[in-house]
């Protein structure tokens, strides 16, 4: 008798939920800015994964700087991946 394992598609808007609900730190990356990051926690987001940061941060890896920037909404199109923050 061979058991066959049955694999289940994940939703993207599923695991961006689970993301919301652990409220951890996240790092986003932009399509058209490939040197600047987004950090932040994610405290919202809609069926357009237009998404809400708190505590934003914006990184660039060019200049090697951070800059404080609030509360801030990322349109779903400006984004190309959505992770958890690295620990530094």
């Amino acid at each position: 008798m061979s058991s066959k394992v049955k694999k289940v598609m994940t939703q993207p808007i599923s695991v961006i939920f689970r993301m919301l609900q652990g409220k951890q730190r996240l790092q986003v990356w932009l399509y058209e800015q490939t040197s600047v990051r987004m950090e932040g926690k994610l405290i919202g987001f809609d069926e357009y994964m237009n998404v809400v940061l708190d505590e934003a941060e914006e990184v660039d890896s060019k200049k090697g700087t951070r800059k404080a920037l609030g509360r801030i909404l990322l349109k779903g199109d400006a984004i190309t991946l959505i992770q958890h923050a690295p620990k530094d």
